[in-house]
């Protein structure tokens, strides 16, 4: 399957808008930045959190295209540091995968991990 056919799939699913945001600077008023992008959002499976493991009940993986976030000139790479906001409340990237959604070496979507 080519880049552009899976990326015409993923934006063919259930997907929902969010934000990626972005802080600067330091302190308590430091400035923000959010940038739109889609995502499909789903609740983490019982086997997938298990004892001693980072996962927490609460926790969500969100799909986000990262087509969206180069269209919106978002400064790539997506880090941990970056926060994503679901129907207006900010939540923590606590993982975050780059290379389980790639075809022919280009990433297609970002895998993460959310909590909050």
């Amino acid at each position: 399957m080519t880049p552009d056919k899976v990326k015409e799939s993923y934006r063919r699913g259930r997907l929902s808008h969010v934000y990626v945001r972005r802080y600067t600077g330091g302190g308590t008023n430091r400035p923000r930045f959010d940038w739109p992008a889609r995502a499909r959002i789903e609740a983490m499976r019982p086997n997938e959190i298990v004892a001693g493991s980072a996962i927490q009940q609460g926790d969500r993986k969100v799909i986000l295209l990262v087509e969206d976030l180069i269209n919106h000139q978002f400064p790539l790479p997506l880090t941990s540091n970056d926060n994503i906001v679901i129907r207006g409340k900010e939540v923590t990237i606590i993982a975050l995968d780059d290379n389980t959604r790639r075809v022919d070496d280009e990433l297609i979507a970002y895998d993460l991990v959310v909590r909050g």
